[in-house]
């Protein structure tokens, strides 16, 4: 057969492209599964790796659940809420024994005797100390109740002296202690004192020169009356006690508006009984407001006091009880009040705040405005005739023009 020559070139020349490209095919297939070897061993130690994190993250979860299963079905969650649970107890019941120490403490002022009260409250302060709070609540109520029982209940249970006058009206000048008749309350022993504001001058003074926060200053009603040459003279506003522990941190600070004698303003910065009422004495008159933040400062003025709550007005009774047990219950009621141009400061023993009120309307004062009380109480015409109680830090004074 008869073949043309360049036909046998090509027929070699593809003989020998075949062999080329089986070369570069295995060649190309050896470089590939080179490639593929070398990402596949980079894969799997990637892949070792991210398993290996995976597994350690699944890990640490794990535990943390447990950890917080644990947390939450036995210790710190209830911990936390037996640690609260305490707290709540330690504070009311502390709350509650101080209020009961400081009516024990009335009591002891009133020359009660609390000997019984004393032991009770020994044993409530055993009982705290001890977590015994149940316990120490029980003993609470139970001193609570004994405390009510020495606390007078009417005022038959104050006897007034046989030799005590009978009168249903005030001195016209002057000192009285008399027996007051008040329909459908009963009878009331009254101390007071009468004066001509023609010719005594009402002041107020203070044993702080300033406003005072914190362990204040404090003199005797006595003292008072002697450097101010008083004739008389009677215990002020609400302060607090340094016998209180509920004092702490404000002992014998009072916080109502006061003008004294040296016409220093107390308190004016101080807004927190801004509404509570305010008397003011000026030459010959009285004058009564429902709220001392009414009041401006005026230094022409006698003398201003604030304390609450005003008995009667206008020769009506401006106060027949409240939400507040102290004023609630019975004890010596300070006060101050006018009646045109007489002043008048006194006591009303054995009596309500609300109590008070009845008697001096029932005497036909006509305005007067409610002074401390408790411990406090004091009144001075030529000497104690009631207290003299503990020291103070304001007096209202009489003296003369």
């Amino acid at each position: 057969m008869f073949k043309l020559p360049f036909l046998n070139k090509l027929s070699e020349l593809n003989s020998n492209f075949k062999a080329l490209l089986l070369v570069i095919f295995i060649a190309s297939t050896i470089a590939l599964l080179s490639t593929l070897y070398v990402y596949s061993e980079i894969n799997k130690k990637e892949g070792e790796k991210l398993n290996a994190l995976l597994n350690y993250t699944s890990e640490e979860l794990k535990q943390t659940e447990n950890e917080f299963k644990e947390i939450k079905t036995t210790d710190q969650v209830q911990l936390n809420l037996k640690l609260l649970k305490e707290n709540k107890d330690i504070n009311e019941n502390y709350k509650l024994a101080i209020k009961s120490y400081e009516e024990i403490l009335k009591l002891k002022e009133s020359a009660q005797k609390t000997e019984e009260l004393d032991k009770l409250f020994a044993v409530i302060l055993n009982n705290l100390s001890e977590r015994k709070y149940d316990e120490a609540s029980k003993v609470i109520s139970e001193l609570n109740k004994k405390i009510e029982d020495l606390k007078p209940k009417s005022p038959a249970s104050a006897k007034i002296p046989e030799n005590v006058k009978v009168s249903n009206s005030p001195p016209g000048a002057g000192y009285s202690q008399q027996r007051v008749d008040v329909e459908g309350l009963g009878s009331y022993l009254v101390s007071i004192i009468s004066a001509d504001l023609n010719s005594t001058r009402v002041i107020v003074d203070t044993a702080s020169e300033s406003d005072c926060s914190n362990e204040c200053p404090t003199l005797s009603l006595g003292e008072y009356v002697s450097r101010n040459g008083a004739f008389a003279g009677i215990n002020g506003s609400y302060f607090c006690p340094e016998a209180y522990p509920s004092c702490a941190g404000k002992t014998n600070s009072f916080d109502t508006l006061l003008m004294n004698k040296d016409k220093k303003y107390f308190n004016s910065d101080n807004n927190v009984y801004s509404s509570v009422p305010a008397i003011i004495f000026s030459g010959s008159s009285g004058r009564l407001v429902g709220r001392s933040q009414d009041w401006g400062r005026d230094t022409s003025v006698d003398s201003v006091i604030a304390n609450y709550p005003i008995l009667v007005t206008g020769n009506n009774v401006a106060f027949s009880g409240g939400d507040d047990p102290k004023q609630g219950s019975k004890g010596s009621r300070s006060f101050v009040g006018y009646t045109d141009s007489t002043v008048y400061i006194g006591v009303v023993h054995n009596a309500t705040v609300a109590e008070a009120a009845r008697v001096l309307n029932t005497m036909g004062i006509q305005n007067a405005l409610n002074l401390d009380s408790g411990g406090s109480t004091a009144l001075w015409s030529g000497g104690y005739k009631a207290g003299p109680g503990r020291n103070i830090p304001n007096a209202v004074l009489f003296v003369r023009k």
